[in-house]
């Protein structure tokens, strides 16, 4: 005889301040979310299929959200702010512009690698996902810009102009994240991403200076 998992219940009462536990659980909720939604996309799932998949109640989905479509704004969200996250851990790891570069994008990749094609296109499809998908592409191109600004000052980089390289390089994020540059390239988006960066750092460091593949800067001998 199988026993069923136990329903959830993360309500923690009327006008209530949500416990640690409760924060902690709802929390756990998001992230299981995240990686169901991230496999097999989140359109086609009804309410009662998602309590089903997560072995809750619909009214611990609904202390998420009030409805399905804010339900997928909502865990759509922690995705970009758990990805953020994590990215820029690793980038705090480094200080050299071109490694800061070359470890956002290598960690961009791999945050966006369990994305599968039908989240992608659900994400896109969806105006209210789109909305905070492309914010992050715009987080993207800021953060760049403001590496691309610090390198040039710390002579690192060439004069360029930093807002443009910024917008460049958000764009060419969100034709990675669409699939398009697979689609007309047949590069992998690891394998985008770090064209991308070779691409970018490539061509911004300064005359007589290369960068090795884990983006510590090399000097070239002068003849």
């Amino acid at each position: 005889m199988s026993h069923s998992r136990p329903t959830e219940d993360l309500r923690g009462g009327h006008d209530a301040v949500p416990s640690r536990a409760v924060q902690a659980r709802r929390a756990e909720l998001l992230d299981r979310l995240c990686d169901l939604f991230l496999a097999e996309g989140f359109a086609h799932f009804t309410l009662d299929e998602l309590t089903a998949r997560m072995h809750c109640s619909k009214s611990t989905l609904y202390t998420l959200a009030r409805s399905k479509e804010q339900l997928a704004v909502r865990v759509v969200a922690h995705f970009f702010k758990r990805a953020t996250a994590s990215i820029e851990r690793r980038v705090a790891e480094v200080t050299d512009a071109r490694s800061v570069i070359r470890v956002y994008l290598k960690s961009a990749a791999a945050e966006l690698a369990p994305a599968s094609r039908r989240f992608i296109a659900d994400m896109a499809n969806n105006p209210a996902t789109r909305a905070c998908y492309e914010s992050n592409a715009t987080i993207a191109a800021d953060r760049i810009r403001s590496v691309v600004h610090e390198g040039v000052r710390a002579g690192v980089f060439r004069e360029v102009d930093a807002a443009l390289v910024g917008e460049m390089v958000g764009l060419t994020i969100s034709a990675i994240q669409r699939g398009e540059i697979n689609e007309r390239t047949g590069l992998s988006d690891a394998a985008a991403f770090d064209a991308l960066s070779e691409f970018l750092v490539g061509g911004l460091s300064l005359h007589g200076e290369r960068t090795t593949r884990a983006g510590e800067p090399e000097r070239t001998e002068e003849t």
